[in-house]
């Protein structure tokens, strides 16, 4: 494997396994020369890389860190449930349906959801409530092979979107939003009545190119609403929370 190579997979290692911590300061070029004994070229190469691919940030005169989990972006960006809750100035509470670590051995459902097939996967399903009131349903699968740590913890304080807020950074993200019916097993579960309109939003993230999770939510249509205010010119869009 080439140097460069090397120092990317090391850093990216310590970084998914939080050896270092989101703001974490990763070593200097100088330092970096000196544990591999390579030139300041291939350890600039290196870091370039991982500052393209978002697991890293450079600040001037100050050095490299890593990447803060990105929870703030504009139109429809990857939001922390309980912060959408508390938005609302409802008690936020949730509950963990099932849990399991699968291995997806179909070829349509590995590709589907975007890891290779035999990709292991911990499977996750929440739902998160608003005063006590079904809020959204979260049915969620991360890649174990990027985020390895996920697979010791148990969820019991905080739910799976905010612990890999907290802990995971990301480059890339995919929202795909629908309109759907309640059937009677997810009316039951949101406590609607069959045939209520809900909202769907299928999500992806990235980090490197690999998959970190995907996500399904459906939030009761009725109690919801997605509000977007915008501007002139690329990228003015705004999200704001649901209101009950």
């Amino acid at each position: 494997m080439p140097i460069h190579q090397e120092i990317q997979s090391d850093i990216k290692n310590k970084i998914l396994s939080n050896e270092w911590n989101p703001g974490a300061r990763v070593p200097t070029e100088q330092e970096l020369m000196e544990i591999y004994q390579c030139s300041r070229m291939t350890v600039n190469k290196a870091l370039s890389t991982l500052v393209a691919s978002g697991m890293v940030v450079r600040k001037r005169r100050k050095g490299t860190f890593v990447a803060m989990p990105r929870a703030d972006e504009p139109l429809l960006a990857i939001q922390d449930i309980r912060a959408e809750v508390l938005a609302t100035d409802s008690m936020y509470s949730f509950t963990l349906l099932y849990r399991d670590i699968r291995t997806i051995t179909d070829t349509v459902e590995a590709s589907h959801i975007g890891v290779p097939v035999n990709a292991k996967m911990l499977c996750l399903d929440v739902m998160h409530y608003a005063d006590n009131l079904p809020f959204a349903l979260e049915s969620r699968q991360i890649n174990l092979a990027v985020v390895p740590d996920v697979a010791n913890e148990e969820f019991t304080d905080i739910p799976p979107g905010s612990w890999l807020l907290n802990n995971v950074p990301w480059s890339e993200g995919e929202h795909s939003l629908r309109a759907i019916t309640a059937d009677d097993v997810l009316a039951k579960q949101l406590s609607v009545s069959p045939g209520t309109a809900c909202i769907s939003i299928a999500r992806r993230t990235w980090l490197s190119g690999e998959l970190i999770t995907f996500v399904r939510l459906i939030y009761p249509g009725e109690r919801h609403r997605f509000l977007v205010r915008f501007g002139p010119g690329p990228a003015a869009g705004q999200w704001a929370p649901p209101k009950r």
